[in-house]
């Protein structure tokens, strides 16, 4: 078998390459809370034109999102059951440039009145969580050396 070393990867040979992230999927139990959840958090926007409907009957399940500097759209699935299976489970961290950074964006959480979690130390950086079933993290990019050990005692870190 040929391998072509442009393509080689620790003896991986990939043929087509990948194009990025499409979108993020989060199954919720409430299609409307999750959408102002996200539009408070985040500054997602409904792409109403792309909303999701059952064909044989129209009902919706599922929204859209265009959120800024995310990179790819955000799917919020209607699916209380699977909603339920992923509570405190954190499927998306969004990098952010540094602590100072995210000092900004625990202001701006608390003065719309979000309920997140303090900064906390984590094992390369410093993150906040949201309170949602799905946990969306903030990290930042920057990293902190190893005389900081992480916060494994915080309750936002808790299974």
């Amino acid at each position: 078998m040929a391998r072509n070393s442009d393509h080689q990867s620790e003896g991986l040979v990939t043929t087509v390459p990948l194009m990025g992230i499409h979108h993020i999927k989060f199954a919720v139990t409430d299609l409307d809370r999750s959408l102002h959840f996200y539009e408070a958090f985040l500054g997602a926007k409904r792409i109403a034109e792309a909303d999701h409907r059952r064909a044989y009957n129209g009902s919706l399940y599922a929204y859209i999102l265009e959120v800024p500097g995310l990179g790819c759209a955000l799917e919020l699935r209607l699916n209380p059951e699977q909603a339920k299976k992923h509570r405190r489970f954190d499927p998306l961290t969004i990098a952010v440039k540094d602590r100072l950074a995210l000092e900004a964006w625990d202001n701006l959480l608390t003065e719309k009145n979000i309920r997140h979690s303090p900064i906390i130390t984590a094992v390369q950086g410093w993150l906040i969580e949201d309170p949602d079933q799905n946990r969306v993290r903030l990290y930042t990019l920057e990293a902190h050396g190893p005389e900081l050990k992480p916060d494994e005692a915080n309750e936002w870190l808790k299974n």
